[in-house]
C-alpha cells in the first residue's frame, strides 16, 4: 500500500526555519502499530495521519504520534495537518474543524496575505496548578537557574504536560543549558520557558525542553498553554509575536491573539516535501 505523503514546515519565517511535520494522507487503512512504527522511523517530533472524521461537525480527523507514543493534541501538528488537508483537497474554507483525541479543535485560515496564516483556538487546559516546591526545585537544578531568575511557574496541560516557567529576561532564557537527566525526574512532557522581550523585533521568546527528544524547534501546544495561563492573569497584550527555535538554529514565529476571551495560536505553513510512502 502506498499513501500520499507531505512534509510541512510549520511556524516558519522562511524555508527550513520552523518545525517540520510529517503528514500521511488517507490513512484510514493503517493500524496503530503501523502508525507508531512510521512515526518512529521519521524521527520527527510529530507525525500525523489524516483520516475520515467520525464527528459530523469535523472536516477531518487526525492522529498525532511522536517517535515513541501518541498524543491527544499538539499545536504544530494541528496547523500543519490543517494546511496539508487544504492542499490535498483544494479547499479554500476560512474555517476548519479538526477532530482529535481531545475533541474538536477549531482552525481558521487568514488568506488576506499572499501566504495564508493558519491559527487554532487554544483548547482549555485539562489541568493547571502551581508546581510543588520539590518539582520547581528539581526543574531549576536541571535548568541551572536560581529562584531569583523565575517570575512565576505553572503546570500547563492541554494534551502535552509542560511545566511553564516565566523568566526574568531573554538573556536568562537563552543562557539555559538543560540537564535532561535531571529534568526527566520532573513529571510531565517537559519544561517550557517564557520571557518577555525588550528592544527586539518580537514580543516574547519561548523554549521547549523535552527529555528524550531534546529541544523542540517551535511548539504550538506550549504557546497555547502560556497564552491561557499568562493571558488569564492579565499579563499578555491582545496580540503578540513569539520567537522560538533560536537555540537550535531556527527562527520560528508564533502569532498569538486574543478575541472575545479566546486565544488563537497561528503561524505560516509551507510544504517542503511531497510524494508517497509505502506501508
Amino acid at each position: 500500500m502506498r499513501l500520499k505523503f507531505s512534509q510541512v514546515d510549520v511556524f516558519h519565517t522562511g524555508p527550513c526555519t520552523g518545525n517540520p511535520l510529517a503528514v500521511v494522507h488517507n490513512a484510514d487503512g493503517l493500524n496503530d502499530e503501523q502508525m507508531q512504527s512510521f512515526a518512529n522511523w521519521t524521527n520527527l517530533s510529530e507525525t500525523t495521519f489524516l483520516l475520515n472524521p467520525t464527528h459530523p461537525d469535523a472536516d477531518y480527523r487526525v492522529r498525532i504520534f511522536t517517535p515513541h507514543f501518541e498524543l491527544p493534541f499538539a499545536g504544530h501538528p494541528t496547523l500543519g495537518s490543517a494546511y496539508a488537508h487544504q492542499q490535498e483537497t483544494g479547499s479554500r474554507a476560512k474555517r476548519l474543524v479538526q477532530e482529535c483525541e481531545i475533541g474538536l479543535v477549531e482552525v481558521r485560515v487568514d488568506s488576506a496575505n499572499e501566504e495564508p496564516v493558519f491559527a487554532f483556538k487554544a483548547p482549555e487546559l485539562i489541568e493547571e496548578r502551581d508546581p510543588t516546591a520539590d518539582e520547581l526545585r528539581q526543574a531549576l537544578r536541571g535548568l541551572g537557574l536560581h529562584r531569583s531568575q523565575v517570575r512565576d511557574a505553572h503546570w500547563l496541560v492541554n494534551g502535552p504536560e509542560f511545566l511553564g516557567i516565566l523568566l526574568d529576561s531573554v538573556d536568562t532564557l537563552r543562557a539555559v543549558k538543560p540537564d535532561y537527566g535531571l529534568l526527566a525526574e520532573v513529571a510531565g512532557t517537559g519544561i517550557g520557558l517564557f520571557s518577555f522581550a525588550q528592544d527586539e523585533a518580537f514580543d516574547a521568546e519561548v523554549r521547549a525542553l523535552i527529555p528524550g527528544l531534546g529541544e523542540d524547534p517551535v511548539t504550538g501546544s506550549l504557546n497555547a498553554g502560556f497564552a491561557k495561563w499568562l493571558g488569564g492573569t492579565g499579563r499578555l497584550p491582545d496580540t503578540m509575536t513569539v520567537r522560538q527555535g533560536t537555540m537550535v538554529g531556527r527562527r520560528g514565529e508564533v502569532r498569538v491573539s486574543s478575541e472575545d476571551g479566546e486565544y488563537w495560536i497561528g503561524g505560516r505553513c509551507q510544504k517542503l516535501i511531497e510524494g508517497s510512502v509505502a506501508f
